[in-house]
């Protein structure tokens, strides 16, 4: 019976789908976090009848059937793509703090040398002065605040350009470097390996490096943190959705068995 199989494919993309909306949810108030979607498609088709083949075996009558006879086998994931949009700002003390508005990503150094990148803007400094991530990845082009830098006076414009005040130089603000940010063609086909981070790939295309502000790239803005664009009530509907379609594909199988059960129960 096609049946059983058929809403077991329902049954375990539901549960695929519910597991993505379970990740969105618990990343609401992730910084720079992009919320998933999935993608679902038909799985093959048996074929009874083809459409177009001859509706008599006698030469006379050329008549063919119009449409064919199939049975669909189920559903399967096609595909989960992240959704680029903005998240909303939130507005912090820090003075490390960016938030890039439109498009483009900040990009880090992992420590065994690949190039990663995040919307997460929540940078820190070290001990050397260098401005780094959370988890201690240096930003790429590597910016470094002088030793003697006065806390408070970083200023980061717009278009990146990073300026401090020194305790050799109190009046005067000093450019120490340039904040770059790079876009992808095709930015959902990024391998993501958590941590806010991804890296390109081949379907993303290679990193095309710009200047906030600039040829269509986002403008920074500072002491702003990019929120999780995840919307929670629309995800509690999606999760309301996919719970009542899994409760059809299971009624489906629980018919099928009485199906079965009748057939069986023909002769006692």
């Amino acid at each position: 019976m096609r049946s059983l199989w058929t809403a077991a494919t329902g049954m375990q993309g539901q549960q695929f789908l519910l597991d993505t909306i379970a990740n969105n949810l618990s990343n609401v108030n992730t910084v720079g976090f992009k919320k998933n979607r999935v993608d679902f498609q038909d799985l093959l088709y048996q074929s009874l009848r083809l459409a177009g083949s001859p509706s008599s075996l006698h030469r006379q009558n050329l008549a063919k059937y119009p449409t064919g006879i199939e049975a669909g086998l189920g559903v399967e994931v096609g595909a989960t793509q992240k959704q680029y949009t903005q998240g909303s700002a939130k507005q912090t003390e820090n003075e490390l703090d960016m938030m890039i508005f439109g498009n483009g990503f900040f990009r880090v150094r992992l420590p065994d040398g690949r190039l990663a990148y995040t919307r997460d803007g929540a940078f820190k400094i070290d001990s050397n002065g260098d401005i780094l991530s959370s988890d201690g990845y240096y930003l790429e082009p590597r910016i470094t605040l002088p030793q003697d830098y006065i806390p408070g006076t970083v200023n980061i414009s717009e278009e990146g350009i990073v300026t401090v005040k020194t305790a050799a130089n109190p009046n005067e603000d000093i450019e120490i470097g340039q904040i770059l940010i790079y876009r992808f063609i095709n930015a959902g086909g990024l391998t993501n390996i958590g941590k806010n981070l991804a890296i390109e790939s081949q379907a993303s295309g290679p990193a095309i490096e710009g200047i906030p502000a600039r040829n269509g790239f986002g403008f920074i803005k500072q002491r702003f943190l990019e929120m999780s664009n995840v919307n929670a009530i629309q995800e509690m509907v999606d999760m309301i959705v996919a719970q009542r379609a899994y409760e059809m594909d299971s009624k489906a199988i629980q018919t099928s068995d009485n199906m079965l059960g009748t057939a069986v129960s023909l002769k006692r």
